[in-house]
């Protein structure tokens, strides 16, 4: 003879599903932290809780004798990433998609290596890239050259789109976030001072300036252990300019974050002028 299972019962498996799921969370993390503690690459001694305020170094991070390191060459990562990023910034204010696409692409090359937050972020961005590619070279190509002619194209301040997929103008938005919290996070691993906080704490931080206002509960938790694992500092320069001196490679990125820094305001001043900031 059956017995009928209680209503409730669904309702109390989701309570429960959810602090496990935060202890799954945990578990990884604590994986991924033996898997740094044992790789000899650096220490995983307590350093201390963080001032407050984020510190950055004052003045130029180019010294009267600095060279160019090789990741800023044609065949550099960094390199490789900021030329199709700056040639997408077109004379007449607009930005060329397939060229900022180019630059996405690699900056995903770029960043994935670094750490299981950077590849996460990354295999997000890349699906959108594809996205936004599909339309650029797909059968209505005229319209998607820049972002100002898609959008002319698409006019979704007048009918919004129900979902990412329905428009390349919230792909658009979407990476435009992501690109925010790539720049700001390079840009604090270059300028972060000794004795200030680590990579982890100050780019945990841009994501909470960038995305996280725009992710779901489950998602910023899993974020923020994730960051709990990142890369040292000191390993993070080694891995974004390899065989450059430390003082050779904040330079170096804090060039590539600039470079970032502009496409960014260029988009971010195309997408609030036609109020579409919000869209998704």
């Amino acid at each position: 003879m059956g017995v009928a299972l209680p209503r409730q019962i669904p309702r109390r498996w989701l309570h429960s599903a959810i602090p496990l799921a935060v202890f799954a969370l945990l578990l990884v993390y604590l994986w991924a932290r033996n898997l740094r503690c044992g790789s000899g690459t650096q220490s995983c001694m307590a350093e201390g809780p963080p001032p407050f305020q984020v510190q950055q170094q004052s003045g130029p991070l180019e010294g009267p004798e600095w060279e160019e390191p090789q990741c800023l060459g044609p065949q550099g990562m960094l390199g490789r990433m900021m030329r199709p990023f700056r040639a997408s910034l077109n004379p007449e204010g607009d930005v060329e998609l397939s060229l900022y696409l180019a630059g996405w692409r690699e900056l995903v090359r770029f960043l994935t290596p670094l750490g299981s937050i950077f590849a996460f972020a990354t295999s997000e961005a890349s699906a959108k890239v594809t996205d936004l590619e599909a339309l650029v070279h797909g059968p209505e190509a005229a319209h998607y050259t820049s972002l100002g002619t898609m959008v002319a194209w698409e006019r979704p301040e007048m009918a919004p789109p129900p979902s990412a997929e329905a428009s390349g103008s919230v792909t658009m938005l979407l990476l435009h976030r992501a690109l925010r919290w790539s720049q700001l996070c390079l840009h604090r691993v270059a300028t972060g001072m000794l004795g200030g906080p680590d990579a982890g704490v100050q780019c945990s931080d841009a994501y909470g300036t960038a995305l996280a206002p725009h992710h779901s509960w489950f998602v910023r938790q899993a974020a923020h252990l994730a960051f709990l694992a990142f890369p040292g500092r000191g390993r993070l320069l080694e891995l974004m300019c390899p065989g450059a001196r430390e003082t050779e490679a904040r330079a170096a990125l804090a060039r590539a974050a600039s470079t970032l820094k502009d496409v960014y305001n260029r988009t971010q001043g195309l997408l609030a002028e036609r109020g579409l900031l919000e869209l998704a």
